[in-house]
């Protein structure tokens, strides 16, 4: 719980406020409480308050919570808009959950931005930023955060930057119900559900990009997240399934529709030592379940076992309009394979000027192929039997990561009302050798 700001204020001797004449924290000093008016602080962590949450609570906008190495054992809630809580050190500033508390950060406040630090064990997230009091609190309705008929509220505008999220219950980095954000050159693994989600969104205009996601039951999941999502040049490599696009019954914003995945490597996600996925889900690369109007470009998808990309629909929830261009495959049990053993069929969903070399069913690139009005073809291919996953607590660790720059000169972080969008035209097709001096499951 966070300490009331009277009592942080009496219990720490001094602020260090932002220098205006050389633009870098620790230039001045005063007493505690005595602010220049439209000062920007640097609160220091354990200078200046004792933990992190007091250092949250002396917080007022546009102040950055400096936190020394060391490792942290608190929950952290972030409800004070435009703060900036960094680490000085990425692998050295540790916040650890010991398996006992739900979320490690929990950012609940406009503006607000996460970086260069670590967050491991605990028992549900290690970043929740969300606009929901039951997200929140840690205490999940029936079937989902937000079910009834209340309307849904959205965090507005934030940024996670160069952040570990390891070894957590469910999400490392969990966006769900917020908008307007960036998640970038950060690293997830070990998480049972995902290691990056963006959930109940629309439109949500969240960027995705330049972040490693190994060794999770799922590395990347958009669930209910429509309208401006962008999965771009990151590393999928090495969870049980690399990325899912999909609507459930259980979040709000039904259906999913309008993201893009671009540039992408997302190979080999058959790993072993990794927590079982929810739904039994094992090396399948992407997965389009039940959702529409997404572009899937440029990206190389290689050596997962079941499938490189397969696409079906959620219940009563077809896939449509789904565009799968330009994608280079390779090694995959079967490349794109689509299914529909029900009812409920897509339509209008096409390849185009994709590397293929083996479809379910087999003439799906001429029978799909963009554009086409049509109701999308079914087939079945085998699929290896999912192997037995591990506890989260004990996947493997991270290797070593790169420090966010100056990150014990730089000022807090302005964080935009609404990021730009990436240029999908832009997007290369990336190597193998994607960001693999980060990672530990490495590809052939």
């Amino acid at each position: 719980m966070l300490r009331p700001r009277l009592a942080a204020v009496v219990a720490v001797p001094a602020l260090v406020l932002a220098g205006c004449g050389d633009g870098g924290p620790g230039a001045d000093a005063r007493p505690a409480g005595v602010r220049p008016a439209g000062a920007d602080v640097t609160i220091r962590v354990p200078a200046d308050a004792p933990t992190i949450s007091a250092g949250v609570a002396l917080a007022e906008p546009g102040d950055l919570v400096l936190v020394a190495p060391g490792v942290y054992h608190e929950s952290v809630e972030v409800d004070r808009p435009r703060v900036t809580l960094r680490g000085e050190s990425r692998d050295g500033v540790v916040i650890d959950g010991r398996l006992r508390q739900p979320n490690g950060i929990v950012v609940t406040a406009p503006g607000v931005a996460v970086e260069n630090l670590t967050v491991r064990h605990n028992t549900q997230n290690g970043v929740l930023l969300t606009g929901s009091a039951k997200a929140a609190s840690g205490t999940p309705g029936e079937g989902g955060y937000d079910t009834g008929d209340e309307p849904v509220t959205f965090l507005k505008s934030f940024a996670v930057s160069h952040v570990t999220a390891t070894r957590n219950g469910l999400y490392g980095i969990y966006a769900f119900s917020a908008q307007d954000g960036v998640i970038e050159h950060s690293y997830a693994s070990g998480s049972a559900d995902s290691g990056i989600y963006v959930g109940q969104c629309k439109p949500c205009r969240i960027v995705v990009r330049d972040n490693v996601a190994e060794l999770n039951a799922v590395g990347y999941e958009g669930t209910n997240a429509s309208g401006d999502v962008y999965v771009v040049g990151n590393r999928l490599v090495g969870n049980r399934v690399g990325l899912t696009i999909s609507s459930d019954h259980q979040e709000k914003l039904l259906p999913q529709q309008d993201a893009v995945v671009a540039g992408n490597l997302v190979a080999a996600n058959q790993q072993a030592p990794t927590p079982e996925q929810a739904d039994g889900g094992w090396g399948v690369g992407i997965g389009i379940d039940g959702g529409s109007g997404n572009q899937v470009v440029r990206n190389r998808i290689t050596g997962n076992a079941t499938a490189g990309l397969v696409l079906t629909a959620t219940a009563d929830l077809p896939p449509n309009g789904n565009r799968i261009v330009e994608n280079s495959f390779a090694g995959n049990g079967v490349d794109v394979g689509w299914t529909f053993p029900t009812a409920t069929r897509g339509r209008d969903n096409c390849l185009r000027d994709n590397d293929l070399t083996a479809t379910a069913p087999a003439q799906l690139a001429t029978d799909a192929a963009c554009p086409i009005a049509d109701e999308s073809p079914s087939g079945t291919w085998p699929s290896p039997r999912p192997p037995r996953g591990i506890p989260f607590s004990e996947v493997a660790g991270p290797a070593a990561q790169p420090e966010f720059p100056n990150a014990t000169t730089a000022r807090a972080t302005a964080v935009a009302e609404v990021p730009v969008l990436p240029a999908v035209a832009q997007v290369v097709l990336p190597p193998l050798s994607l960001l693999a001096d980060r990672a530990v499951v490495q590809t052939s």
